[in-house]
């Protein structure tokens, strides 16, 4: 069945041009989950019938550059940058309770960003965000200070949707991408590489396209790149700073980190490096490597406007591609945002949420590595799955006008999640078993303390999408996944009994 739906689709696609095939219901609903969080029915009326031109237009018009949600009040402070009380001669016990604040700013930080998410009027804005973020990678792990965090994920969110060589200049004089990436330590006679070569691998060229002399050279460049210690602002400190004469990819001069950035976003490889990486964001897991080309063209000669680039993914043929349908993993995010936005659910607090995105291995302002999260099917093992799962299977356990007398969320979801959260945050923590052990009970309570703020009527929700009773099944299960579920839905079943099937087959967990 599913392959005759999609046979007949591309029979459709192929007698249209490109950009000019009108979008189905279910072309609407994969549009806005690709690009955004839970799309609803409403928002996916609000598309259907539009030209693929159209839709992808009015995306890219109603983004962005700032947030609609207040920030934690501490991110508005002036003045020098806090630090353990005493300095670099603080004590253990305020070096402790300075880390005890960061964490706690961190959290903030964390459900800050989730509640944005779910707020927005443009959740491609925060989808973008979000994509820079595990692009441009830094970790509050390393930089500690959850301000500098903050001030970051603003640039981003300031960048996301604009010009990419602004945004790479921006982010090269982040304090803590600086910090992170320890540029900090970069000065004449002693160049750090760190930068240097991130910069190279994973935010412009990519592998095998920058030999190790372009690194050294490239370090050389950027010495003097720094931060004022009491404000946490960049600061280019002239006297660290090499004025020798530098050779990068072929360019020879008396080279600086700006000359550097531009000599990258000269070459093709950067072009088609990002364009690949929003194609495996958007598109599907294996690049169409002849669309890069073109669609990185089209960036390159546009000088980097990232709108143009989406313009073109998303009124692709490969976009709307059946067989590209349902081959995305929702990302953690993807599906604790998403899932609260679908169902019209909204948290009384959500840090709990963040946490459990955060169990489910997506830590936010904490990814692994300076890769980033690997993403794809890497989101799903045996103790994601389990805690996704656990998770949807305690927010639908009962409707709102039930009594909520359950036990706490499950254990195998809060321990992953708390351990993940703490291990990021805190790892030296785990050296004192009591402690740990009183933070994850503290974690536990949070999260079901987050759930059981958010209620849900599944009669009412069913109420929205003005579907016959005989047939809300059909109508929830085109709303809510990308194609058939993997087990028959019991359309003669209660409202929430119906939500509880969907939600928890497996393919809910694929866009």
């Amino acid at each position: 069945m599913r392959a005759a739906f999609a046979f007949g689709l591309c029979l459709f696609a192929a007698a249209l041009p490109a950009g000019a095939a009108t979008l189905t219901y279910d072309d609407a609903r994969h549009l806005l989950n690709r690009t955004g969080f839970g799309a609803t029915d409403a928002e996916i009326r609000r598309f259907t019938g539009l030209s693929r031109e159209d839709a992808a237009r009015t995306l890219l018009a109603d983004t962005r550059t700032t947030a609609v949600t207040p920030a934690p009040a501490w991110t508005n402070q002036i003045g020098p940058l806090r630090y353990p009380r005493g300095g670099e001669n603080a004590t253990e016990a305020e070096k402790k309770q300075f880390q005890q604040e960061q964490i706690r700013d961190g959290l903030d930080l964390r459900g800050w960003w989730l509640e944005e998410m779910l707020a927005t009027p443009s959740p491609l804005t925060e989808k973008m965000t979000l994509f820079w973020h595990n692009h441009f990678v830094s970790a509050q792990q390393k930089v500690k200070l959850a301000v500098l965090m903050y001030r970051q994920n603003v640039t981003l969110r300031e960048n996301a949707l604009g010009n990419f060589g602004t945004l790479l200049h921006a982010i090269a004089r982040d304090p803590a991408m600086v910090i992170y990436l320890d540029n900090a330590q970069n000065r004449k006679g002693t160049p750090n590489e760190n930068f240097a070569r991130e910069v190279m691998e994973l935010f412009t060229l990519g592998e095998g396209h920058y030999g190790e002399p372009d690194i050294k050279e490239a370090a050389r460049a950027f010495t003097g790149w720094s931060i004022n210690r009491e404000t946490g602002r960049y600061m280019f400190r002239p006297f660290l700073h090499d004025y020798g004469e530098k050779t990068v990819l072929g360019r020879t001069g008396n080279l600086d980190g700006d000359d550097v950035l531009d000599v990258l976003l000269s070459r093709p490889e950067t072009a088609e490096f990002v364009t690949r990486k929003l194609w495996r964001e958007f598109v599907s897991p294996e690049p169409d490597e002849a669309e890069v080309k073109r669609i990185a063209a089209r960036f390159r000669d546009s000088r980097y406007e990232i709108k143009v680039a989406l313009q073109a993914l998303l009124t692709s043929d490969a976009f709307y591609a059946a067989e590209n349908r349902g081959t995305l993993v929702k990302s953690p995010v993807d599906l604790v945002v998403g899932t609260l936005r679908q169902f019209g659910m909204k948290p009384g607090e959500t840090v709990p949420f963040a946490v459990a995105a955060a169990g489910m291995g997506q830590n936010l302002f904490g990814p692994p590595n300076v890769r980033g999260w690997p993403g794809g099917e890497a989101w799903i093992n045996s103790s994601t799955l389990l805690a996704r799962k656990a998770f949807l299977d305690r927010l639908f356990r009962a409707d709102d006008t039930t009594p909520k007398m359950e036990p706490p969320a499950s254990p195998e979801m809060t321990a992953a999640a708390t351990t993940t959260m703490t291990d990021a945050l805190a790892p030296a923590a785990a050296a004192d078993p009591g402690a740990e052990l009183a933070r994850k009970i503290r974690f536990m309570r949070a999260i079901d303390r987050g759930l059981k703020s958010v209620h849900f009527d599944s009669a009412q929700w069913f109420g929205t999408l003005k579907s016959a009773p005989d047939a809300r099944a059909e109508a929830a299960s085109r709303l809510l996944l990308a194609y058939a579920p993997q087990q028959p839905v019991d359309a003669a079943g209660e409202p929430l009994a119906i939500v509880r099937e969907i939600v928890l087959d497996d393919a809910y967990q694929l866009k």
